[in-house]
């Protein structure tokens, strides 16, 4: 499942430098010296990969809670569902109730401490701007941490944020040299893949789930872990 994660992170990481591309074109780098700047981005990068990993760890942290109560392969096809539901209904329905206004405030102060160290050149700055900018709302995040939740542990959830965040890196790293360059038929075409793929990794969820016998997509194994899990938490 790590996979589908770090192409969900390669094909909607078109998304990212649309949303944060801007971030990283302000980003204070050193244009003189070569070897910092490589430096000052990996920097940056690090930081947005401790904030995924952190992130696929509480919510993996969630999902292994869920899965103490034998709740596991139902999880994992509600988390399936969940994935498919918000890409089928239109974003007006989903305008009609703004979630997001409970957190305007913390998206404003993020966005401060963001424009505060880029006017930095502390050590430090390029993994703080990282660590600020992997907080912003973002959709395609919110199906990464869905997926976090749905591997039913810590370390897996973190492990499958990082390779979410690492599937960004390519052009989130074009964009800090030369801006948002995808433009024409070529981004209508990644733009339109997001979706699709997004529903294939919810099905994939779901077949998890349904432990079907599948080697490696629906094994059945997960289904009798669930009803071990399940008969000592009774004793």
């Amino acid at each position: 499942m790590v996979y589908s994660a770090l192409i969900l992170g390669l094909l909607g990481s078109l998304h990212c430098v649309g949303m944060c591309g801007p971030i990283a074109f302000l980003l204070p780098l050193d244009r003189k010296r070569k070897s910092k700047r490589i430096l000052e981005i990996l920097s940056y990068h690090s930081g947005r990969l401790f904030t995924y990993a952190a992130l696929g760890f509480i919510f993996g942290l969630l999902g292994k809670r869920l899965q103490l109560f034998g709740l596991q392969q139902q999880l994992s096809i509600i988390i399936g569902a969940l994935m498919i539901v918000v890409i089928i209904i239109p974003n007006k329905y989903f305008n009609r109730y703004n979630f997001s206004k409970p957190i305007y405030n913390l998206v404003s102060k993020i966005k401060q401490k963001i424009g505060f160290q880029i006017k930095k050149k502390e050590p430090g700055t390029f993994f703080t701007l990282g660590f600020f900018n992997g907080l912003l709302p973002c959709g395609l995040v919110y199906m990464a941490v869905f997926g976090a939740i749905g591997t039913g542990s810590m370390w897996q959830g973190s492990l499958y944020m990082v390779f979410f965040g690492l599937g960004t890196i390519p052009l989130m790293t074009s964009a800090i040299y030369i801006g948002n360059f995808l433009k024409g038929t070529i981004k209508t075409r990644i733009v339109k893949l997001i979706p699709v793929f997004v529903v294939v990794i919810g099905l994939l969820f779901i077949l998890r789930g349904l432990g079907l016998g599948i080697k490696y997509i629906s094994p059945t194994e997960m289904v009798a872990v669930e009803q071990t899990s399940s008969k000592h938490s009774c004793h």
